[in-house]
């Protein structure tokens, strides 16, 4: 009995030692990986965000953005990392749409969620260098010329379903133009390279500058941003859409280090920084709990396939 003592004690030992580790993590710097370029909208929330959460974990938070292929390099590289919470995924709606699209075999599902944090609504915009003063005159336009009026989009993505959401139930066609992120094909729109993208309130003083006009809006009521901006609803076209973003850590992050993770974004998105930054950002602050958002990521999941469906989108 004696000798068994000796052979488990080197084993009790390594258990305890492990365990208060983990409770103690993070204990350097974590990785905030953002699938999308420097300077686009999902950029701009993150980097709010990460001076927050470090603030709350104590540790440095490092915004990476590992781009391409609409998204999905991104979120390979968040799956294949270690699953010790020093890698945080900065996700959107965009992976529910790749995946049913056939762009990648990667789901929501392989990843642990932790929170959502905002969400922003779709705001279809034009370059200023189109003929339309109004919603009225651009969709006489687009039914007058079918197929010929552009859209900046990301394939796969919630910027394209936006548009094609708009094709389906207004009765109209766009030719598409490919842009990898949001970034890009903004400017783009500003410089006339093409005619209309997704946007959001956040581009108002870009439209104060005459370089962009709103057309309309896709949330329930008018944004106190932009009240002069009609909903697609009022204007007779039942669309909402908006882009939800939180973050999820690879699959197997032990529960104890999951929790300190949602507490801080918790606290980081109840900072009035925080707040204010969305508010700049026309995006409202929308926090859910781990528990919370891996509900609203499945009814999501749902969601989204049968919107492909109904668009002819669905592949997967």
């Amino acid at each position: 009995m004696k000798a068994l003592g000796l052979l488990f004690a080197p084993i009790l030992f390594a258990a305890l030692t492990v365990a208060p580790a983990s409770a103690q993590s993070p204990e350097r710097a974590v990785r905030l990986i953002v699938p999308w370029p420097a300077g686009g909208d999902t950029d701009i929330v993150f980097r709010s965000l990460a001076p927050l959460l470090q603030k709350h974990l104590g540790q440095p938070v490092v915004v990476a953005n590992i781009t391409g292929a609409s998204g999905t390099v991104g979120a390979r590289e968040a799956k294949s990392a270690g699953a010790d919470g020093y890698t945080v995924y900065g996700m959107h709606d965009y992976i529910h749409i790749v995946r049913y699209s056939g762009l990648t075999d990667i789901t929501y599902q392989d990843f642990e969620p932790v929170c959502l944090a905002a969400a922003t609504p779709s705001v279809l915009t034009a370059s200023a260098r189109t003929p339309w003063k109004d919603w009225g005159e651009f969709l006489t336009d687009a039914r007058a010329r079918p197929g010929e009026i552009t859209v900046g989009a990301t394939p796969s993505t919630n910027s394209h379903i936006f548009s094609a959401l708009i094709e389906l139930k207004v009765g109209i066609r766009f030719k598409y133009v490919t842009f990898e992120g949001s970034a890009p094909r903004w400017a783009a729109t500003v410089d006339g390279k093409v005619d209309l993208t997704n946007a959001n309130p956040t581009l108002k003083d870009k439209v104060a500058a005459g370089q962009l006009k709103f057309l309309a809006i896709a949330t329930k009521q008018r944004d106190s941003e932009i009240p002069g901006v009609p909903t697609l609803r009022e204007l007779g076209f039942d669309i909402v859409h908006e882009v939800a973003r939180g973050l999820v850590v690879p699959k197997g992050t032990p529960a104890p280090v999951r929790a300190k993770l949602v507490e801080a974004c918790r606290r980081a998105t109840a900072e009035p920084a925080f707040k204010e930054a969305m508010r700049v950002q026309g995006t409202r602050v929308a926090f859910l709990d781990d528990q919370e958002y891996a509900a609203f990521l499945s009814k999501l999941d749902g969601e989204t396939k049968a919107i492909m469906l109904g668009l002819g989108l669905l592949k997967n």
